[in-house]
């Protein structure tokens, strides 16, 4: 499904095999896998995070696929003890984990942990001004006066990388929700009650 646009970040070990086994159902079903997690939350918590490719996510579609995935992960039982499962969306300060993530995102605050260093730092925040030749351009927010605040970051290269909840942000998500729901045909009207 995502063949132009794959994920760049990915989970290791568990997390890893997991991923494996949930990414095809997902994608078969027509929504994109953005992040699997497994915590220590209420004993053990399978965390899948996904999304429409238009980036919305409703309820219902939680529920599709945590209906498709369970049969898969008991058959191929990739996690020895009892685990809760849990399906939501990426939210607003989403991690970003495709290059068209940090593109679609552009102009807005991101925090970064590179998985190789860059010029002796893991660690970035700022601006995403571009992705040009597989890196993501910042305009980094805690550089000190007279030093260059332009970083060139390679995707391949990014260990995590999460948009930082701005108003901004904020606006630019319920635009892009309303827009989403307006495209797919579904009322764009607040559920206020109104009388005539």
């Amino acid at each position: 499904m995502d063949e132009n646009d794959p994920r760049i970040v990915k989970e290791k070990g568990l997390e890893a095999r997991v991923a494996e086994i949930v990414e095809p159902v997902v994608e078969d079903l027509g929504y994109r896998l953005v992040r699997i997690r497994v915590n220590g939350n209420n004993g053990c918590t399978l965390q899948i995070m996904a999304e429409r490719p238009d980036g919305t996510m409703a309820v219902e579609d939680c529920e599709e696929i945590s209906h498709a995935v369970s049969p898969a992960l008991d058959v191929d039982d990739p996690i020895s003890e009892a685990y809760h499962l849990e399906v939501s969306s990426p939210g607003i300060d989403r991690p970003l984990v495709r290059a068209g993530d940090f593109v679609g995102w552009a102009g807005h605050v991101v925090k970064i942990e590179m998985s190789v260093p860059q010029a002796g730092r893991k660690r970035y925040r700022g601006k995403i001004i571009a992705v040009e030749d597989g890196c993501a351009v910042l305009k980094m927010t805690d550089v000190p006066e007279g030093q260059d605040d332009t970083a060139r970051l390679p995707l391949d290269e990014v260990g995590s990388a999460t948009l930082v909840l701005t108003d901004e942000l904020i606006d630019a998500a319920l635009k892009a929700d309303k827009a989403a729901k307006a495209a797919r045909g579904e009322s764009t009207d607040d559920d206020s009650y109104q009388e005539h």
